[in-house]
């Protein structure tokens, strides 16, 4: 098992999100055993592992979607304040999570699109109720992100009209257009058939050259080898090994490593 240190990443750029020895359990069953990450602006950390690992656990800890038993969450410098113990652990300051959430996007595997709402009105809800932007504001604005990740024709359509790899750019526009400061993919494309997870990649892809910071759990190992920075293998809960994606995914150390990629190119 190898732990995040200090020169996993340069040390110039400065710190988004970091997580330390964070313990997460549901009932008896320990999924997260004490992990460490550390994300620094315009990092692409990709988290890999088989089902149950905990890496889908882990991403949504980090924004509070679950919350640990143990372990401190930092986000730009600033400490998650907790109140309670062990099972009775929670967020100290309602406001605070709030506050960092919505500069930590979220992208579902399933979209959760609202079904009642255009593809416009889905994107720009947030910034408007949770921001307070404008109406017309917000809506030049997600036309432009709508624009971006190519679907712009579809602005007045439902989701239901919509295809998966479509909803999907959608709502990776609804994720942009709260102006994050790192966003949070999880498993974006595993719910698409192959030719329609091609059009989330390219999206991811584009995201990625822009410089934004992303914690993305996939399946997919090209776009892990692709896009990320440090790819994190976690097997039963712990970090595994770690590292550059061309040393962890052509070289692994690990012989579960060895075997987790095994069965994922015979998928």
């Amino acid at each position: 098992m190898q732990t995040q240190d200090a020169t996993a990443y340069p040390d110039t750029k400065p710190v988004v999100i970091s997580m330390t020895g964070i313990h997460k359990r549901y009932g008896n069953l320990e999924v997260i055993k004490g992990v460490d990450l550390v994300a620094r602006k315009g990092d692409v950390i990709c988290l890999i592992g088989s089902s149950g690992s905990g890496k889908s656990t882990l991403l949504r800890c980090a924004n509070l979607l679950e919350i640990p038993q143990q372990g401190d969450i930092q986000f730009e410098g600033e400490h998650v304040l907790w109140k309670g113990n062990d099972s009775d652990r929670q967020p100290a300051d309602p406001k605070q999570v709030i506050r960092f959430r919505t500069k930590l996007s979220m992208v579902f595997q399933q979209f959760n699109l609202w079904s009642h709402m255009s593809i416009l009105q889905n994107v720009i809800e947030a910034p408007v109720t949770v921001l307070g932007q404008e109406r017309p504001a917000a809506e030049k604005l997600g036309q432009a992100l709508l624009d971006k990740v190519g679907i712009g024709d579809k602005s007045h359509a439902y989701p239901s009209q919509l295809s998966g790899g479509q909803q999907q750019r959608a709502a990776i526009a609804r994720a942009l257009a709260m102006e994050p400061t790192a966003m949070l993919f999880d498993e974006p494309t595993s719910a698409l058939d192959p030719e329609l997870e091609q059009e989330v990649i390219r999206v991811i892809k584009a995201l990625a050259a822009e410089g934004r910071t992303m914690i993305i759990v996939t399946h997919d190992m090209n776009l892990a080898r692709d896009v990320a920075d440090h790819v994190i293998f976690l097997h039963q809960g712990l970090i595994e090994e770690q590292g550059p994606p061309a040393e962890v995914l052509n070289n692994p150390k690990s012989e579960r490593l060895r075997g987790f990629l095994s069965a994922s190119s015979a998928d």
